[in-house]
């Protein structure tokens, strides 16, 4: 396992550690990422992903971005609350962070199980993941794209980049195509290093 990208990462009311298949079962995980579990359609309304059919899909998927740690790309990263929150050390989605060395920008993205929805945890989660693309990483931008119309996304997303420094750069038009093949446009955020090392003090 890569140590580029940290085991475990706290925050004053989460834990996050890489997704692996010894940290989550595959089973486990599955549940809450099928056809037919609770909200998934709602979940997944604005993500790149289509609920999984078998638990076989979701293993790959694990060993899949398991690699993808391993050789320093990047990491997905299982949220759960820590102790006294509602929920605690219950699996609460996923996030993680994407590492183009060449472009030397980090990529962020999470999702939630609808319960979770509402506390300010993506944020959080955000605000830790931007320190570890700045001062572990060493890189020179963290992006975010949401989808145009997640307008819960947006707010949320427009609230933490812009307490870091960041910025809505506007909207790319037919950036990438939707799951049925239809084209997306997506609002696209940056935060830069000179921006986030200017916010550092506030």
């Amino acid at each position: 396992m890569s140590d580029l990208l940290p085991d475990r990462i706290e925050t004053d009311r989460l834990v996050l550690e890489p997704l692996t298949t010894e940290t989550v079962d595959t089973l486990d995980l599955y549940e809450y990422v099928h056809v037919g579990a609770p909200h998934i359609d709602e979940v997944t309304e604005y993500l790149t992903w289509d609920p999984h059919e078998t638990p076989g899909e979701t293993h790959e998927f694990i060993e899949t971005v398991t690699e993808k740690r391993d050789e320093g790309e990047g990491a997905t990263y299982v949220v759960r609350p820590r102790e006294g929150e509602d929920g605690a050390s219950e699996f609460a989605g996923l996030t993680g962070v994407g590492v183009d060395w060449e472009a030397r920008t980090a990529t962020l993205g999470t999702w939630l199980r609808k319960r979770f929805w509402g506390r300010g945890y993506s944020g959080e989660r955000a605000a830790a993941l931007i320190e570890v693309a700045f001062e572990r990483l060493d890189l020179e931008a963290v992006v975010v794209t949401v989808e145009d119309g997640n307008e819960k996304s947006t707010t949320a997303v427009s609230r933490y980049v812009e307490a870091h420094g960041g910025r809505r750069e506007g909207l790319l038009r037919n950036y990438r195509a939707d799951r049925d093949g239809t084209p997306v446009d997506v609002h696209r955020f940056t935060i830069t290093r000179a921006e986030y090392e200017g916010t550092a003090g506030e």
